[in-house]
């Protein structure tokens, strides 16, 4: 199950460095992830300091 990102996202970009398949890119001025490209791996949710990211 793809991860997400919910509104609390501060756009600090700590999770887009974290992700090993490249799901996590800048839209708009807030972090996006693909769920298409997402392997639910949740290194993006350890590194939230805002816990803005949970599977879905």
């Amino acid at each position: 199950m793809a991860y997400k990102i919910s509104s609390d996202c501060i756009n600090c970009g700590a999770c887009e460095g974290e992700c090993p398949s490249e799901a996590i890119s800048e839209v708009n001025d807030k972090r996006q992830i693909n769920a298409d490209n997402c392997v639910s791996c949740g290194s993006c949710a350890s590194v939230c300091p805002v816990g803005a990211i949970s599977e879905e």
